[in-house]
């Protein structure tokens, strides 16, 4: 498939304005389940840029922290390889803070283990996952995020951070092609 395929055959999935309404959702429930707390955010990159962003303005947290990690697991154009490597680390510890990763879409889950596993064993005070989106027909990891925008079904998803050769991440709605 190529950039013009999908430009061509794009359609609205989650349209702007929902999309906007269930991240400000969001960061008003993890801002109550939070409380007082400190909170140490992951977004993981490129895809999550944007929804951190948004969920971030909507978390009421004096000492809210924010970080990046890059990971990659796609072995072609849609299908996780299952190999999962770590492109840049966060720069600051966390043991004994809140994390929550924030992730664009959960897919086969086999990333998000891989990362838990990992920033499990650094410490930290709790540890909690926030997904835009959640495609559980592909899932082979026992992996349940705390946080969740949309469930969705198996479709190839582009738009708000999401990508087709890094093409597409700043479209501000959801939008997908068949393939």
């Amino acid at each position: 498939m190529e950039k013009e395929d999908v430009l061509k055959n794009l359609k609205v999935l989650i349209e702007e304005k929902k999309l906007n309404e269930r991240v400000a959702a969001l960061g008003t429930q993890i801002s109550k389940d939070y409380g007082d707390e400190d909170i140490f955010v992951i977004c993981i990159l490129k895809g999550a840029m944007y929804f951190t962003v948004d969920l971030t303005k909507h978390i009421k947290s004096e000492n809210l922290e924010i970080d990046f990690m890059k990971v990659s697991s796609y072995g072609d154009e849609f299908i996780s390889s299952g190999n999962i490597n770590i492109i840049k680390d966060i720069d600051a510890s966390i043991e004994g803070k809140n994390v929550l990763i924030v992730e664009d879409i959960i897919d086969s889950g086999n990333t998000l283990y891989y990362l838990k596993e990992l920033l499990l064993k650094r410490n930290p005070k709790s540890l909690k996952i926030c997904a835009l989106l959640d495609k559980k027909a592909r899932r082979v990891k026992d992996i349940v995020p705390e946080y969740i925008g949309f469930e969705i079904e198996d479709k190839f998803i582009v738009g708000y951070g999401l990508d087709f050769k890094d093409n597409f991440r700043n479209l501000p709605y959801i939008g997908y092609v068949e393939v």
